[in-house]
């Protein structure tokens, strides 16, 4: 009789809804899909979906659930998971969706989606999950507030040029749009002055910060929001992976040997962390010789400057990253000391 080695209830996880498939794998390392149910994504649906688990599974071998990160949405079930004592695997979503590409699935649904986690829970081994701290939840979202507020000031800014420019201008509309900008700009300061106490009370997190800002055009609101999108690097293992959650993964279509497009960015992934390399990169290209020399090797190339631009986002992104990750500060002179060594190497070529 066939023995069950690992049980796994993979879910796709929606704004409302949570859709599960439970897997099992015995000791001949064969995976088995056999139950599907859709819960609401709130408290009642969590209590329904572990109603449902106990009774569809053998309570001897411990339940694995597998969830993709996305966005928001999951982290409701995953703190409920957590508090009751249940292992949580949270997988970076361009691995699920680079898993499915493996797999016979010709028509991607919310089911095919849970049977493909499911699977990717059965024949992996993942790391658990931990609860964020506290710190990076607060962190997030301050800075996805001043994200939102950026944004509308922005419209209100075009809605006053817009006004100012009109034949017969409206002066009690232009007087609310300007006081609206005047709130909009003390919001934002109050979250910056916010964002900036909550990382001076944490002397760990300040002296990450303290590394991060040694990159050029990186200042503490930056290294906020790279620490808090990715909850302190907590599922990141290497640049390529942290490249491909924040969408600056290259795609490229190509079919055969006579159709090939153009490659670009897939922006498939983390949104807020690419915005917040837009205007560090910038500074980078403008201040730093290695990142000036990146740019300018790129557009030689393909004489598309925004193409360049992202690839020095990327870059940068990846280094705040290294910084992190060997706790360092950044050399703004590695570049130049290091031509510096090879010039002076003897060529014993010519010897």
């Amino acid at each position: 009789m066939k023995k069950i080695v690992k049980q796994v209830l993979g879910i796709d996880v929606a704004k409302n809804e949570l859709v599960g498939c439970l897997g099992r794998m015995y000791d001949d390392w064969v995976p088995e899909l056999y139950a599907h149910k859709t819960f609401v994504n709130n408290q009642k649906g969590f209590a329904a979906l572990i109603l449902w688990l106990k009774k569809n599974t053998d309570e001897v071998i411990p339940v694995r659930f597998v969830m993709e990160a996305t966005g928001v949405y999951h982290e409701a079930l995953a703190y409920f998971l957590n508090e009751n004592g249940y292992a949580i695997s949270i997988v970076l979503p361009n691995k699920i969706s680079n898993y499915i590409r493996t797999l016979e699935v010709k028509t991607i649904t919310d089911k095919t989606a849970s049977e493909a986690i499911t699977r990717f829970g059965l024949e992996r081994e993942l790391d658990v999950w931990k609860k964020p701290r506290d710190i990076f939840k607060k962190l997030r979202q301050l800075t996805r507030e001043r994200d939102q507020i950026v944004t509308e000031r922005t419209a209100v800014k075009n809605q006053l040029h817009a006004e100012e420019v009109e034949a017969v201008p409206n002066k009690r509309s232009i007087k609310r749009l300007l006081d609206r900008i005047k709130l909009l700009n003390k919001q934002e300061k109050e979250i910056k002055e916010e964002v900036a106490a909550i990382i001076k009370e944490d002397k760990e997190i300040a002296g990450i910060v303290l590394l991060i800002c040694s990159l050029p055009g990186v200042g503490l609101l930056t290294a906020a929001i790279v620490l808090a999108e990715t909850n302190g690097f907590e599922l990141i293992r290497n640049k390529r992976q942290l490249a491909s959650y924040a969408g600056f993964d290259v795609i490229e279509k190509q079919s055969g040997i006579s159709v090939k497009g153009k490659t670009r960015i897939s922006k498939r992934g983390n949104k807020y962390l690419r915005k917040a390399m837009h205007l560090p990169s910038l500074a980078a290209i403008k201040h730093d010789e290695r990142y000036k020399a990146i740019f300018a090797r790129i557009v030689a190339k393909h004489g598309i400057k925004m193409k360049a631009a992202t690839a020095v986002q990327r870059k940068l992104l990846e280094m705040i990253f290294t910084l992190f990750k060997n706790q360092t500060t950044y050399d703004k002179d590695y570049l130049s000391r290091n031509n510096e060594e090879i010039n002076t190497i003897p060529n014993t070529a010519a010897h």
